[in-house]
């Protein structure tokens, strides 16, 4: 539906052109010819030919569009504010209104750029200032949407690769820029409006995925941000008894509450949110499309061979000591997380730690042993979420998880009883099939099948603090429809209560 309205549209704006062209004595065929219709509008306003070339740059030719629209109101003698911004932001519409108009209001009276040089409307300071701030605003929103974004690392859940504070600058190019779902929205912001807990966009106009080709494929090992494919419903606590909650995932309250309660409008406001509006999280990619993972006591293993390890990957561990206590300092300057769990009892402490900070540790005086914490396959199984959340039928923790096979666009996977609850999301939710599993039989848009073959590449995702990250261990794959964006490097790094971390600017942000 929404192609049939941008095409309707399109035609629209040519036929306002066919008659714009006609007024400025050109014939009006020219408005239907590819490439002739653009060098002609260029001709009408007073711009070189040559200009031709910026509408074939992606996002340059946006600026350069709404600049030849506003020029060709000027051609029709429109210098006010009020045309200008009418010009831009309904195209078509006032394409058909400089056609179609009364001849008296819509006369071409000459290039509107040699027009605006030889004859100078004159501005008042408050309109200089609003298109100022307008065509800022503008900039800042496209260039935010379709080239580059800052980030900030809000959680400890890829530490001590990236950091609580880190600030980013994340590339929407290189794996393909994404065209937005949700094109009307408050700009410059995410999904709500600031100090307040309301959507900042609306869903009355939504257009289909697209993306454009990118300069690379995600590569394994790459960090990558993308919309938490979780993030379809939000819920918001609105009972005081959630208070400490806030603002968290809908089927992780759904885990630890049953449904009657997690549904009821006076615990919880609950939004569903589109993909492009969902949060962002940033995970490190380990498993491909067509990739077979399994994780064997904290250890990733890809079709069958032992994964690089990240070089700051960080695991629990138990520090037992001889009674003494650590010197807390040192465990600082080495850039153990202070937060991270901390004194147990008299000799006993639990710390996320890399392998460097392991081997220091090890050398202190009063330590006798360091114990990773790994919970074998069972252990624990239904006190935490562990994808695909079947604890009856799967016994898998975060440290002894799989195997998974990842689906690849176009590949045919078997289906059944036995691997339903891994596929069941990405084929119903991510792929918008109508599954439905009846008496053993496994049905898809109404028909019995033992099989689907699937129209995305998905991606195994994992935070590098392996203990304290919710990855796909625990919500399942990352579709390709929700990838963001390839983290370049720290512009800016903060520690709170400590200060700037100079050391970290202008760091990349890809490290392994």
């Amino acid at each position: 539906m929404e192609w049939i309205i941008f095409i309707a549209l399109t035609l629209l704006g040519h036929v306002g052109l066919y008659k714009i062209f006609e007024k400025a004595g050109e014939s009006g065929w020219k408005a239907f010819v590819p490439v002739l219709n653009k060098l002609v509008w260029l001709d009408i306003i007073g711009r070189p030919r040559w200009r031709y070339v910026l509408l074939l740059i992606p996002i340059v030719n946006l600026f350069i569009l709404a600049t030849m629209l506003i020029e060709l109101a000027k051609s029709f003698d429109k210098h006010t504010f009020v045309h200008h911004l009418l010009a831009v932001a309904l195209a078509p519409a006032y394409l058909l209104y400089l056609g179609f108009g009364k001849a008296e209001e819509t006369k071409y009276v000459g290039k509107g750029f040699l027009l605006e040089q030889d004859n100078p409307f004159k501005k008042s300071v408050a309109r200089e200032w609003a298109e100022a701030i307008i065509f800022a605003v503008f900039a800042a929103t496209f260039i935010r949407m379709f080239l580059i974004e800052a980030y900030t690392i809000p959680t400890p859940s890829m530490e001590g690769s990236l950091l609580v504070g880190d600030f980013l600058f994340v590339s929407k190019v290189n794996y393909g820029s994404r065209a937005p779902m949700t094109p009307v929205q408050f700009p410059l912001v995410h999904n709500t409006i600031p100090l307040t807990n309301q959507e900042s966009y609306s869903e009355l106009i939504s257009w289909p995925y697209y993306r454009l080709q990118g300069f690379e494929k995600i590569d394994r090992y790459d960090p990558v941000v993308f919309n938490f494919p979780e993030g379809d419903t939000v819920a918001f606590a609105r009972n005081p008894q959630f208070a400490n909650i806030g603002t968290t995932n809908y089927y992780t309250l759904k885990y630890h509450y049953t449904s009657k309660l997690v549904n009821d409008p006076s615990n919880f406001r609950l939004v569903t949110r589109p993909i492009d509006k969902r949060d962002n999280y940033i995970k490190r990619c380990m498993g491909l499309p067509g990739d077979n993972l399994e994780i064997k006591d904290q250890e990733v293993y890809i079709n069958g061979e032992k994964a690089e390890r990240p070089t700051f990957v960080q695991f629990g561990y138990l520090v037992t000591t001889d009674g003494s206590s650590l010197n807390m300092n040192r465990l600082k300057e080495w850039g153990v997380d202070m937060n991270s769990g901390g004194q147990q009892d008299a000799s006993h402490y639990r710390f996320f730690l890399n392998d460097k900070q392991v081997e220091q540790i090890k050398e202190l005086d009063n330590v006798i042993e360091v114990t990773p914490q790994i919970r074998a396959k069972g252990e624990g199984v239904g006190l935490s979420r562990v994808f695909p959340n079947n604890a009856a039928k799967y016994d898998w923790t975060i440290d002894n998880f799989g195997p998974v096979h990842i689906p690849a666009k176009g590949e045919k996977i078997d289906l059944s009883m036995d691997n339903i609850d891994i596929y069941k999301r990405a084929i119903q939710v991510y792929e918008g099939k109508d599954l439905t599993v009846k008496d053993g039989k496994i049905f898809i848009d109404g028909e019995e099948t033992t099989s689907y073959t699937f129209e995305m590449n998905y991606y195994f995702m994992m935070g590098d603090n392996r203990h304290n990250s919710e990855d796909s261990r625990v919500w399942g794959f990352v579709p390709h429809d929700h990838i963001v964006g390839k983290p370049l490097f720290i512009w800016f790094s903060r520690q709170a209560g400590e200060g700037i971390r100079w050391g970290r600017i202008f760091k990349s942000a890809n490290v392994m």
